[in-house]
């Protein structure tokens, strides 16, 4: 996990629309810039719907929410529509940022080891510094957590 108060890593991605972002476009506004596993499961539904539900009051703390998979384009289009996400969804084929943002790990699933995405949530402020670090997550939990990060 990226250590806080330092410089977030600046990146472009292409949204579940297949326009491009970068994390400069959002200087001015507290950035939830949040990694998960895979579209359309059962934890990341969670909290994406979660993030969903909640979007009207980040956007009033003056907030956006960036979700990142390693998903492609379509799917991450699919999982917007499917479950009506107002916020953008980014996607990372070439899992550049994902290992930029050190969430590319060693995972353990009932005793078999492979390599995949650790659900976490960085708070980045108005000029692109890491404030807050969120390792782990509970998918369920983590957009309360980081409405509260907001305070």
């Amino acid at each position: 996990m990226l250590e806080i108060g330092t410089q977030a890593p600046e990146f472009t991605l292409p949204d579940q629309n297949g326009e491009a972002h970068s994390l400069a476009d959002y200087r001015g506004q507290k950035v939830i810039l949040y990694f998960y596993p895979k579209d359309n499961t059962a934890g990341c539904t969670k909290q994406a719907c979660a993030f969903g539900e909640l979007y009207p009051q980040f956007r009033e703390k003056g907030a956006v929410v960036l979700g990142v998979s390693k998903d492609s384009v379509a799917s991450h289009k699919r999982f917007e529509e499917k479950y009506g996400l107002p916020f953008t969804l980014l996607s990372d084929v070439d899992k550049e940022v994902i290992q930029a943002y050190d969430v590319w790990k060693e995972k353990k699933n009932y005793g078999k080891v492979s390599m995949g995405v650790v659900r976490t949530t960085y708070l980045i402020d108005e000029n692109g510094v890491i404030v807050k670090a969120f390792g782990k997550v509970k998918a369920a939990d983590n957009p309360a957590q980081m409405l509260g990060a907001l305070e």
